[in-house]
């Protein structure tokens, strides 16, 4: 009674078109009230302790407000210039160097429309300009975008994490390797395109160009190495290093690249004739001067503000996802189903197809995070029972959220496209579709190879000696 009150309640909460987060907070707090025995009081509890509980979610506002400086400050654009010197002279390499840019930016930002936001509001008009059909530009960047929340750090993995009480960092070595090896996918794919349809290649720009745009971007890969490299080293938590990570996106977005703040515009050298001395020691004061004045400059307190927004609202789903997930929980409905499922006698097989199904469904109408946190206990203890490992589940559940980013009616990938090309959605729908294929075909390798997921985090225990 209990659970086709909560699903019934939740599921016309939605019809109505209220925000998921009212609707999952609503249909939660109603059932509590009139069909369950637990107590009112446990709603106020689990809202308080949904945040404090899961020291791994506090990593997501730091990674927000980190990847805010990073758009704002002019790292992608500088990013997109490296991958276009590294890529850009094989046939099809501006589209190419588009899906490397995605990856880059992925790994320094966590999530998948910024991503797309960052990178496709440059390289979308320029492959236009090469002679690239728009389409296919678009399609690119929709789908490569999506690799912002499964290359680390990803949010949603944090979010899955915290659901399941698995280890972060070994979500996120999970991740990397199906990260690349999907880049890598889409970047072969392009490469046939554009021998077919003699799509045009950019000159080579030799090594020199190619050092200087790789120092230029220096400052921003450097984030990929010390946000990762803690991680993987032990060093730091995932929320310890997406803390420092915002504090050196703030750093060089203001006093490195100089694209916003108190110094934006004032060149490191006033003359080509100038000291290294003199370039040291003018720098440093400028640093130092500059350094209280930032804090109240329009531009920072832009940055804040909009990634105050995006995390407000990412949290406030997360909580009511998580008093929704406190119901069923307390009904033991996930206990139930997976008790109902193994007594089935569903191989493990035939069970990862229905996940696929289920969590293919959701991503249509629904937050990955809410998706996320609302499965996932269901999901979880089923898995453990039929012997399949809780890291492998959480790359494939954040391959089908990958997948719910560009399909219709709430894919975010999709309105970021089409905001940036002004074009409806349902062109680009159309324009997407093509590289959904891909990416459904990626969803069954991940799924029925668990090795490419598990290999590095196993592999790393196995150096430490666990």
């Amino acid at each position: 009674m209990t659970t086709a009150a909560l699903f019934f309640l939740l599921l016309l909460c939605l019809i109505s078109g209220m925000p998921i987060a009212f609707a999952l907070g609503l249909s939660s707090v109603t059932t509590i009230m009139l069909f369950s025995n637990d107590s009112i009081a446990s709603i106020a509890l689990k809202l308080f302790a949904a945040e404090s509980e899961h020291y791994t979610l506090l990593a997501i506002p730091f990674f927000i407000l980190s990847s805010a400086f990073l758009s704002t400050g002019g790292v992608a654009n500088r990013i997109i210039n490296f991958a276009i010197d590294c890529v850009g002279w094989i046939r099809g390499g501006l589209a190419m160097a588009s899906v490397m840019a995605c990856m880059i930016f992925a790994a320094v930002s966590g999530s998948s429309p910024a991503t797309v936001a960052a990178i496709g509001s440059i390289v979308i008009v320029g492959m236009v300009k090469a002679g690239y059909p728009e389409e296919l530009a678009a399609g690119v960047i929709t789908n490569a975008g999506t690799l912002g929340i499964l290359i680390p750090p990803s949010i949603v993995m944090l979010v899955y994490a915290a659901a399941t009480e698995e280890s972060a960092a070994r979500l996120f070595m999970a991740g990397l390797i199906p990260g690349l090896m999907m880049g890598s996918m889409l970047m072969l794919v392009i490469y046939i395109v554009a021998r077919i349809k003699k799509l045009p290649a950019q000159p080579w720009v030799g090594f020199k160009n190619l050092f200087r745009s790789s120092f230029s971007a220096g400052w921003g890969l450097m984030m990929i190495v010390i946000v990762l490299g803690s991680i993987y080293g032990g060093i730091a938590s995932p929320t310890e290093a997406a803390a420092v990570s915002a504090i050196y996106a703030y750093f060089i977005a203001i006093f490195i690249y100089r694209d916003m703040g108190p110094l934006k515009g004032i060149p490191w050298k006033e003359s080509k004739d100038d000291s290294v001395a003199k370039i040291i020691s003018r720098n440093l004061i400028l640093t130092i001067t500059a350094l209280p004045k930032s804090i109240f400059d329009k531009d920072v307190r832009n940055v804040f503000r909009d990634a105050s927004k995006v995390s407000i609202m990412l949290l406030f789903i997360i909580g009511n996802a998580m008093l929704f997930a406190h119901v069923l929980t307390t009904e033991r409905i996930p206990h139930h189903l997976a008790e109902m499922i193994v007594n089935w006698g569903l191989p493990a097989w035939g069970f990862l197809i229905v996940v696929n199904i289920l969590l293919l469904m959701a991503g249509n109408f629904m937050e990955p995070s809410a998706i996320i946190l609302i499965m996932a206990p269901i999901l979880f203890p089923i898995a453990v029972k039929l012997g399949i490992n809780p890291i492998h589940l959480g790359i494939i559940m954040v391959v089908n959220m990958e997948i719910g980013m560009i399909t219709p009616p709430v894919g975010l990938n999709l309105f970021v496209t089409a905001g940036i090309t002004g074009h409806n959605l349902t062109w680009v729908v159309k324009a997407a579709l093509p590289w959904l294929m891909l990416l459904l075909f990626f969803l069954i390798l991940i799924t029925y190879i668990p090795q490419i997921s598990l290999f590095l985090p196993e592999y790393i225990d196995h150096l430490k000696g666990y």
